[in-house]
């Protein structure tokens, strides 16, 4: 693995657009250097990325993104970053699992009722 990457290196290895990657250095997640006019990522850069994009897979705003990956602390084995990830996990599995409720109620209720339109249209 080398220390420096392309933007290009980052977007063809992640499939994101390098506009995705402009965005994330914008909001204040990625600090690339700059050799003139390109941006050269570090490997924290990359392996930021990677947590970001991972993130947004299972749910994360940026800013909760952003809140776990400024607690890391290799030199404490990480244990406050994986104790608050744990926590926000737990709590997005929660809300789904909720959402997840509602939503088979609103099934059970669009079939009752689709039920109903379909006799009334056959009795008339």
């Amino acid at each position: 693995m080398t220390d420096a990457y392309s933007i290009s290196d980052l977007s063809q290895e992640f499939h994101v657009t390098p506009r995705t990657i402009r965005f994330y250095e914008e909001k204040g997640l990625l600090f690339p250097s700059r050799k003139g006019s390109t941006r050269v990522f570090s490997a924290a850069d990359r392996v930021k990325l990677k947590l970001i994009l991972r993130g947004k897979k299972i749910g994360f705003s940026l800013d909760e993104s952003r809140d776990i990956i400024e607690m890391y602390e290799p030199e404490t084995a990480n244990t406050r970053q994986l104790e608050n990830l744990l926590l926000k996990i737990q709590g997005k599995r929660l809300l789904l699992e909720q959402r997840k409720k509602e939503i088979n109620t609103m099934l059970k209720d669009l079939k009752k009722t689709e039920s109903i339109c379909l006799s009334a249209l056959d009795g008339r």
